[in-house]
């Protein structure tokens, strides 16, 4: 089947092969939607950070571009989302919390001229799911870097499966297991086997008692940047302060390693 180029009115980002499903951009209407599988999706997280319809709404009117839905062709239904923002990242200190970064989950934090994607969310519902909702997502993700030419993707995994062990396991030697493949994390693999590598652990990052209220950075580079200073005066400025303060960064031609860079834990 040719997947649709538009679906109930609305653009379509992407789609499943054979149409079933379509990614679209998130719009004001969806916030409900929005909301029922953002529950559906984190029923451990802590009411102070689920996104609500109020957070979507707010999502949309920082970052437009950034907020996805799935949309089930068959019935109307929206079945799966992402939320991102645009911020810049010095990753000699990327420990911050979820709310922290995204500024009580209401995108305050957004950086129109930031040069990476925060991945701040993405969930699809439970009924949906083994369906390549996800998989459409994070390729949607990856076009909208590659349109807007950013460095790449960051964001905080969830270590779903660590809270089942961390009585007996630390978190370092948990992610190391599943960076190895010795061991599988509903979340964190699936990430790892899209391209994604582990920068760090962020202690904090959430109230989950399912990963130990731990995240894992991880790191999604895009390898078709182009890092044209002559024609962008804002990248330029901040090149730069980052000289100037000796701020880290990811290595110009280098993936983060799937292990944990020295001096990063």
């Amino acid at each position: 089947m040719i997947a649709p180029r538009s679906f109930l009115g609305r653009d379509v980002l992407a789609a499943r092969a054979d149409g079933r499903y379509v990614v679209v951009q998130a719009r004001a209407d969806d916030a409900l939607a929005l909301e029922r599988v953002q529950r559906a999706c984190f029923p451990d997280l802590s009411e102070d950070e689920i996104a609500t319809a109020r957070h979507f709404l707010s999502h949309q009117a920082h970052f437009p571009e950034g907020q996805l839905a799935v949309l089930d062709v068959d019935s109307g239904e929206l079945v799966a989302s992402s939320s991102d923002l645009r911020m810049d990242v010095d990753f000699a200190h990327y420990a911050h919390s979820y709310l922290e970064e995204t500024g009580d989950n209401l995108f305050t934090t957004h950086d129109p001229h930031g040069e990476w994607l925060y991945g701040a969310d993405i969930g699809v519902h439970p009924k949906c799911r083994g369906q390549g909702l996800a998989t459409l997502l994070y390729g949607a993700r990856h076009d909208l870097i590659r349109r807007l030419n950013l460095r790449g993707h960051i964001a905080g995994a969830m270590p779903k499966g660590y809270g089942a062990v961390s009585g007996g396991l630390s978190i370092e030697h948990y992610v190391m297991e599943v960076v190895r493949n010795e061991r599988a994390d509903p979340v964190l693999s699936v990430q790892l086997k899209r391209g994604y590598g582990v920068w760090g652990i962020i202690p904090d990052y959430l109230e989950d008692e399912s990963c130990g209220n731990y995240g894992v950075c991880i790191v999604w580079r895009n390898k078709e940047f182009l890092d044209d200073l002559k024609n962008h005066p804002e990248r330029t400025r901040r090149a730069a302060q980052q000289s100037e303060k000796g701020e880290a960064g990811l290595p110009r031609n280098e993936e983060p390693s799937g292990a944990f860079p020295e001096g990063s834990q």
